[in-house]
């Protein structure tokens, strides 16, 4: 069962980024601020959740949330300043959307930098432990697979529509027939692991 809240005394956004580990597209973050107390027996971390349960889950986000953003950072970004930092800057970016100022953030993972004047808190698997933190890697996840599948429209041999980016089998032999689009990010580091010659 998750918890409702670090706090209930503090105005609390929960931070998940969503895309993280893909070989080709951007990275998504989201900043949630649900109602204190805020509980629904479905939500979960993304990631063990069906698309449908996500789909379902987020409209209840939207509709109870006090306030929420979205952001996203391209492939570009990402090879410039690197997945963490892109992933950090995305959800910092989230926060400063927010309509409701949050007096203390949850943020999903263990790495995080200050933002203004917020107090933050690192949390390993923070999205199967907090409600906020896991509505944020719904909305990030959901965000970002809608996106994929518009751009698989104008790659479909690179299997986004499924894979979302991820180095799944059919991406690796997709770019090894087929090479590099605009959207791959070209200083990932599994590239090598992979074999795969940018």
């Amino acid at each position: 069962m998750l918890l409702s809240s670090y706090t209930t005394q503090l105005v609390e956004a929960g931070c998940d980024e969503a895309g993280r580990g893909c070989l080709a597209g951007p990275v998504y973050a989201a900043a949630v601020v649900l109602p204190q107390g805020f509980k629904n027996e479905l939500l979960n971390d993304s990631k063990k959740l069906s698309e449908k349960q996500r789909l379902l889950l987020r409209d209840v986000i939207l509709e109870c949330a006090l306030s929420w953003a979205v952001c996203s950072l391209d492939n570009e970004y990402i090879d410039t300043y690197n997945i963490l930092n892109a992933s950090i800057e995305a959800m910092q970016r989230a926060v400063l959307q927010l309509k409701v100022r949050p007096d203390l953030l949850l943020v999903d993972g263990n790495r995080f930098k200050p933002i203004e004047d917020i107090p933050h808190k690192c949390i390993v698997k923070g999205d199967a432990t907090y409600m906020s933190i896991a509505a944020a890697s719904v909305l990030a996840k959901t965000y970002r697979d809608a996106y994929m599948l518009e751009i698989h429209k104008q790659y479909p041999e690179y299997g986004w529509d499924n894979n979302k980016g991820y180095p799944t089998a059919h991406h690796i032999r997709a770019y090894r027939s087929y090479g590099l689009t605009p959207y791959h990010r070209k200083t990932y580091k599994l590239n090598e692991q992979l074999k795969f010659k940018f």
